[in-house]
Parts: structure tokens; C-alpha cells; sequence
């Protein structure tokens, strides 16, 4: 990339890493602590746990079409403002109630949409996966070192402190949004990045992406949930208190990854992908089975962990590579905005019910509601489509190649590699799928006729 675009997804992936360190520092701790506040009960727990992904789902796609209109950093401004604001409300809340209300407004600032919109706005099609890619490893790389260090941190200065840490990283964001990031020379709708109201039909009536969608649902529902549980049973088996938990939590994280990169390297590589996708939805099956039964064994316990852990990361992975294949080239963004959307949406469902189960039947309650939940999207998994190996490519388009935008997209698709060619109207791009081992560039970019 230009040294420019690399500053851009550089500044713009610190801004989406500062937001996630403090959301995901709190799960390994935020049971213990939530017990202690008044009006407390397991429901209202797992609801202050969750509820930030109600708004945050419900507002993803809203922020990003608002960014279209009154400028990107505006809103990743107002986003991180909204963040800084509920944070400092859980902050100083002493009874459940006010923790709620800051986490509804810590999930308000829902400006991860926006943020992939100015990564595109800032970087040219041909370095934008690139850029994309780089942001995308500084999230989950920020989502497993939260993990990890969320114990650590509570154990200096406590939950309250968490939450004062995530106003201190919002400030932090905004300053890095208003003076590191560049501006952007315009702004325009970026089919590969941002959601197109009109393709929303579209997608939600395509069975293959609704399944990746209820596969991201699940997943995060399943973590939240048995986040509501698992540092219960760590101190009542290891006799280790929350804030000490790290020292479970790291080594399982350190193993996952390690499993996670060979199963992704033959997914992908290998082209394996549905394979590794059914076998991964089934270990987590069972993960979740053999915490059903036997979450009071140390060792059962650590294993069935660990084997979560590891199929998590494999999912974390791969649903997104999953999507850009299954989704038409003009509907990325779109299919990648509601996939985020559900993300977030299994966040508080895995809070709010794993909450009432746990009130009402304990960690057995929680542990059989999520093995049901991944049996179904097992079952959903299983049945699914062969994907396709097929990567986008975006093709810059002269003026005069515009004109008749369907006799176009016919010629682009007889090139050597195009599987799949859309040309909008009013756009000087063409969306492509290709198999990159055999796509004629050369002759695709001569049909194009820009330089």
C-alpha cells in the first residue's frame, strides 16, 4: 500500500482497537463484580452484559448511511463520545440499573460501519482488501489480548476502573480520528464496504448468507453466555477468584490460536472450507455438551474450554472469508453490515437469555440452551452450499466504458477467471468474482479501458 493508505487503515484500526480493548477487558470479570451492585439478580446480570449489543446491532447500518451525509469522522466523533459517556455512567453506577443504562449507551456509539467506510474512502480499490485485512487482524487480535488481560487489569484497579480506562481509550480514539487519520478528499457510497439500503431485500432472502448470519448470532450468543458462568465455576473448582482467572484464560487462548491456523490454512488453502467450517460448528456441539455434564470437573472443564476456545477462533476466522464468497460482488458491504449487525444482536440474546436461564437453572441452564443453540446451526452448517473459491476484485472503468453498462458486464464476464461481473449505473467500477489462479487482469483491465 501507499505509505498515506497505510496510515489510514493503520490510525483507523488503533480507533476500532481502543473501543473493543475495554468492551472485552470487562467479560472475563464482569459477573463477580455485577453480583455486588444493588437490585442485582442473574437476569439483570446477563442483561448488562449483553444489552450493549442490542444498540450497537440495531445502529451499525443507521451510523454508517448517516456518515454518507454529514462526514465520517463526525460521526465516529459522536460514536466515541456516546462510548465515552456510557462508560463513565457504569462507572460511577453502584446499582445494576445505572450499569445497563451505560452499557445501552456504550453500544449507541456504533461506529465500526463508518469506520470501514473511511478505510474505503481513504485507500484505492486495488489496496482496499489490504487495508480491510489489516483492520480485521487488529480486531480480533485486540478481542483475544482483552481476554487475556481483562483479569489482570481488574485486579489493579478494579471493574470501576475498566470502565474509567474505556473513557480514557475513547479520548484517546477521538484524538486519533480528529489529527492521525487523513481526511478524505470525498466521500461516496463503496458498494464492497458499506451497506446499499436497496440490496437489503436481497440479501436477507439469500438462505446462504442467513446462515453464516445465524452462525455469527449463535457464536457470540454462546460466548456472552457462558461468560455469565465460567469465572463461577473457575472459583469454585481452581478456588480462583475472577480477578486472578488469567492464568486460565491466556494459556486456553494461546492454544486456540495455535489450533486455529493450520484449520484455517486448509480451509482456505487446501479448499476445505465447508469441511473445516460442519467439523468446527460440531466441536463446538460438543464443548458445549460436556460442559452440560461435567462443568463441576476441573479437568472436564479446562478441556471443554479449551476445545471452545479453539473452534471460536476457527469461526472467528472464517465466517468473514465465508461471506465475501457467498455474497454477490456488488453486496459485500451489505451482506457484511447485516452479518455485524447479528454479531452484535447474538451479544444480547447470549446476555439476556443465558441471564434468565442461569436465574432460574443455574450453569446446566446456560450450558443446555447454548448446546441447543449450536445443534441447530449445526444443522444449518451441515446443509449448506459448497463455497465457491472465488475472491472480489474491484475494476476501475474509463467514462465511455460506462454507457452500456450490461453489454460491459457480458464482455467482463468471458474473461479467463470472471465467475461473476456487475457494472451499476452511474458508478466507474466494475464488481467482480474471479478465480485468482486463472483471472486475466491484463485483459480485463483493457475491457475496462482505464489506466
Amino acid at each position: 500500500m501507499e505509505k498515506q493508505e497505510l496510515r489510514a487503515a493503520g490510525s483507523l484500526a488503533a480507533v476500532f482497537s481502543v473501543r473493543l480493548l475495554g468492551l472485552f477487558m470487562i467479560y472475563p470479570v464482569f459477573a463477580a463484580y455485577a453480583g455486588g451492585l444493588s437490585h442485582a439478580n442473574s437476569y439483570l446480570i446477563g442483561e448488562a452484559l449483553g444489552i450493549y449489543g442490542l444498540t450497537q446491532g440495531l445502529l451499525q447500518i443507521p451510523f454508517g448511511l448517516l456518515s454518507d451525509k454529514v462526514g465520517r469522522k463526525v460521526m465516529i466523533v459522536i460514536g466515541l463520545i456516546l462510548f465515552a459517556t456510557g462508560s463513565a455512567i457504569a462507572a460511577v453506577s453502584t446499582s445494576i440499573g445505572g450499569v445497563i443504562l451505560g452499557r445501552a449507551l456504550q453500544g449507541s456509539g456504533a461506529v465500526g460501519s463508518v469506520i470501514l467506510a473511511l478505510v474505503a474512502d481513504l485507500t484505492s480499490e486495488e489496496n482496499r482488501t489490504k487495508a480491510m485485512a489489516m483492520v480485521g487482524i487488529t480486531i480480533g487480535a485486540s478481542f483475544m489480548i482483552a481476554l487475556g488481560i481483562g483479569p489482570i487489569v481488574a485486579n489493579f484497579i478494579g471493574v470501576r476502573g475498566i470502565f474509567w480506562l474505556m473513557v480514557g481509550l475513547a479520548l484517546i480514539g477521538i484524538v486519533i480520528t480528529q489529527w492521525v487519520v487523513p481526511n478524505p478528499p470525498r466521500l461516496r457510497v463503496h458498494r464492497d464496504a458499506e451497506t446499499v439500503p436497496g440490496l437489503i431485500g436481497a440479501a436477507l432472502r439469500n438462505g446462504q448468507l442467513l446462515r453464516l448470519d445465524l452462525g455469527i448470532f449463535v457464536l457470540h450468543a454462546m460466548l456472552t453466555a457462558s461468560f455469565l458462568v465460567v469465572p463461577g465455576l473457575l472459583r469454585a473448582t481452581l478456588d480462583i477468584p475472577a480477578r486472578g482467572q488469567w492464568v486460565v484464560y491466556l494459556p486456553l487462548l494461546v492454544v486456540s490460536v495455535i489450533v486455529m491456523l493450520p484449520a484455517i490454512i486448509v480451509a482456505e488453502k487446501y479448499r476445505r472450507m465447508k469441511g473445516v467450517f460442519v467439523a468446527s460448528v460440531a466441536v463446538l456441539v460438543f464443548s458445549q455438551v460436556t460442559l452440560y455434564f461435567g462443568s463441576g470437573n476441573l479437568f472436564v472443564l479446562l478441556a471443554a474450554l479449551t476445545v471452545f476456545f479453539s473452534a471460536f477462533n476457527v469461526m472467528e476466522a472464517s465466517l468473514p472469508s465465508l461471506i465475501t464468497k457467498v455474497a454477490p460482488p456488488d453486496a459485500k458491504g451489505t451482506a457484511m453490515g447485516l452479518y455485524s449487525s447479528l454479531q452484535f444482536l447474538g451479544v444480547f440474546a447470549g446476555g439476556v437469555v443465558g441471564g434468565l436461564a442461569n436465574q432460574h437453572a443455574g450453569s446446566a441452564g446456560v450450558f443446555a440452551l447454548t448446546a441447543i443453540a449450536a445443534l441447530v446451526w449445526l444443522v444449518a452448517a451441515a446443509t449448506m452450499a459448497q463455497p465457491s473459491y472465488l475472491t472480489t476484485r474491484l475494476l476501475p472503468l474509463a467514462d465511455e466504458r460506462t454507457k452500456d453498462c450490461e453489454s460491459l458486464a457480458a464482455r467482463l464476464r468471458q474473461v479467463p477467471g470472471v465467475a461473476e461481473a456487475v457494472v451499476v449505473p452511474g458508478e466507474r467500477l466494475a464488481y467482480l468474482k474471479v478465480d485468482s489462479a486463472v483471472y486475466d487482469a491484463a485483459l480485463a483491465q483493457s475491457l475496462a479501458g482505464a489506466s
